[in-house]
């Protein structure tokens, strides 16, 4: 064997060479890739997780901020998380949004129009019937001595049949013209929560029924000074009382009747959580008033009269005896609390398990 081919044998072959221009782009390249990579990461923690093709992304407003759940609050150390903070004021935002609604819808200022316009027509035809003959008695003297008795008058007249319908309409509407409309389920999606909504429809409707009452008084009262002389008062018991405690009597007069209204909101609110149809629950309503009304003109039903509503409505007259009669207005309150709370808990029960479709 030669020597040259010892050496062949014994030496290692050299590795092959790398050029050196291809090192250098390899590194580039390498550092280009890793530059990209780190400007996505960048640009996705910064715009968030990627949305699907066709979504178009939505500023965030006031309202979806109130409704997007905040994080919890943390606890201490070993503890569960705080429950979130409530908003305040969101109850009274959303009622005072509701109560807008009402008093800017054009129906429900007509009815409230038609209210002021019939004590005016009632003072203008007891004042022509009473110019003629000054020794007429009653009703027409009562009115045509003072001022102030046409307020209890146009009650009379008014508290069994026009307001009642006034105050179903808004309070028959309530559920069920949100759901005929198909925004009902918008509402629960705010979230407002079921029994909270049903409060603020209630609310609503018992302001407006206050305010029916405060227009009719208001009404009455400002024809009766102008058609009427002013001055101290004959009740009904022969007493005589001065201008401003009449004017108190009044007042108590207005919360007794407002309070009745409200007690009918709360039946007519319990038919709208029934139905999806809102004239159903105003013509069931007033179906449910004529027919108190009917019974008790049956002498043999005396026995349920005390507790039909619309026995209460005219008990309102307690204040035109001398004392006030504190105990018939009590037990009529009494009556319109009882009428509340039952007809608010069918309502609820129906409402808060009723499945929202429209």
């Amino acid at each position: 064997m030669s020597t040259a081919d010892s050496a062949s044998r014994t030496t290692p072959p050299a590795t092959e060479a790398t050029p050196a221009g291809e090192t250098a782009t390899g590194t580039a390249t390498g550092t280009a890739t890793a530059t990209a990579a780190a400007t996505a990461g960048v640009t996705a923690a910064a715009t968030g997780p990627r949305r699907m093709p066709g979504l178009v992304p939505v500023a965030e407003t006031l309202g979806t901020a109130e409704r997007t759940p905040r994080d919890p609050v943390p606890a201490a150390a070993g503890g569960p998380p705080a429950p979130l903070p409530r908003r305040a004021g969101a109850f009274w935002r959303l009622l005072g949004s509701e109560l807008g609604l009402t008093f800017r819808r054009p129906r429900n200022l007509l009815m409230l129009a038609v209210l002021a316009i019939v004590p005016v027509i009632i003072g203008v035809a007891l004042r022509l019937v009473s110019a003629p003959d000054d020794g007429m008695g009653g009703v027409v003297a009562s009115v045509a001595g003072n001022s102030l008795m046409l307020t209890f008058f146009a009650f009379s007249f008014l508290v069994l049949l026009l307001m009642p319908v006034t105050v179903s309409v808004v309070a028959g509407d309530a559920l069920a013209g949100e759901a005929g409309g198909g925004t009902l389920r918008y509402l629960l999606a705010a979230p407002a929560g079921r029994t909270r909504l049903l409060l603020v429809k209630y609310l609503n409707a018992a302001v407006y029924a206050y305010a029916a009452t405060a227009v009719v008084a208001l009404s009455a009262l400002v024809t009766g000074l102008v058609l009427f002389p002013a001055g101290p008062v004959t009740l009904l018991s022969g007493t005589t009382i001065s201008m401003g405690e009449g004017l108190v009597r009044i007042a108590v007069a207005v919360g007794y009747v407002g309070a009745a209204m409200a007690a009918l909101a709360a039946v007519a609110l319990a038919l709208s959580a029934f139905t999806e149809v809102s004239i159903g629950a105003i013509a069931a309503t007033m179906v449910l008033v004529v027919l108190c009304q009917v019974l008790r003109a049956i002498p043999e039903l005396d026995a349920i009269t005390p507790y039909l509503l619309p026995t209460r409505f005219t008990n309102f007259d307690a204040v035109l005896r001398a004392p006030i009669d504190w105990a018939a207005l009590w037990d009529g309150v009494l009556a319109f609390a009882a009428y509340i709370v039952l007809f608010g808990s069918i309502a609820w029960a129906r409402f808060s398990g009723k499945d929202i479709t429209s």
